[in-house]
């Protein structure tokens, strides 16, 4: 692996093992995008997405995937994998690709989890994924209720109800509360969209130091309001952290990085 399925490093290995990234830069245009201000900004921080120059094409993108996939699939399949790092894998520019990845994934019964602030795809989506497992797609969003930070996005309303309609689908879905802009607008998305969300993961803005008790607070109210509807929820390790909150001590809805979906 090492085109476009790669083993993930540091704090994405919160959200994935393994991930697949064709593209980078992003249309988005989110102002608290680390792609933009961290160490890579000069490579990932585009204001849209170009497919990667190791590849010749997309077709070409598409055939290195393939091998890739087969020639790991025991570990992918153990793991699953992750779409994207690097950009919105769910855009007008990416979606096929991303589409057309998933089959494949699906075709060979590799997990699959997607992060996206992208709604216009559903209803592509829903009509070309055929003969693959449902259950091994997993849906997710991006939910900070801040719209006005995310200007080329779908609105996090709208993002809530494709979430809505994923999941009565049948779908697996799931939510990054991330970063945690407000308490108050972070609990909100948590709030909105209890009913059809599977999990939720939370971290907060990079290089943000927050109020200590504040945060304990927002963990407490998250954590209660989330058990009695039975959500679970994963804190990422910078969150429990400046909270000064270990793992172990969290209740039994609070799940491990490794949770799998088929746990639930």
């Amino acid at each position: 692996m090492r085109n476009v399925i790669y083993e993930s490093k540091g704090k994405a290995g919160e959200y994935s093992k393994y991930a697949c990234n064709f593209y980078v830069g992003c249309s988005c245009g989110c102002h608290y995008c680390y792609n933009k201000t961290g160490r890579f900004r000069a490579t990932l921080g585009g204001d849209k997405p170009t497919l990667k120059k190791c590849f010749k094409d997309e077709k070409h993108a598409l055939e290195v995937f393939e091998k890739e996939l087969k020639q790991n699939l025991p570990e992918l399949q153990k793991h699953g994998l992750f779409f994207s790092f690097t950009t919105d894998p769910m855009t007008q520019s990416t979606g096929a690709m991303t589409l057309a990845a998933v089959y494949l994934c699906g075709k060979n019964n590799v997990p699959v989890k997607i992060l996206t602030k992208t709604t216009t795809y559903i209803e592509q989506f829903l009509c070309n994924i055929i003969d693959v497992n449902w259950e091994n797609i997993a849906f997710g969003f991006t939910l900070t209720g801040r719209d006005d930070l995310e200007p080329n996005a779908s609105p996090n309303a709208e993002r809530i109800k494709a979430m809505k309609k994923l999941h009565d689908a049948g779908f697996k879905t799931w939510a990054s509360i991330e970063p945690v802009i407000t308490f108050a607008s972070s609990f909100k998305m948590v709030r909105d969209s209890r009913h059809f969300c599977d999990l939720f993961k939370i971290g907060l803005e990079s290089g943000k130091k927050y109020d200590k008790n504040v945060l304990q607070r927002f963990i407490d109210d998250v954590i209660e309001y989330t058990e009695y509807f039975g959500c679970k929820l994963y804190f990422k390790d910078g969150l429990l952290k400046q909270a000064g909150i270990n793992r172990e001590n969290l209740p039994p809805n609070c799940v491990k990085r490794d949770y799998k979906f088929k746990d639930k």
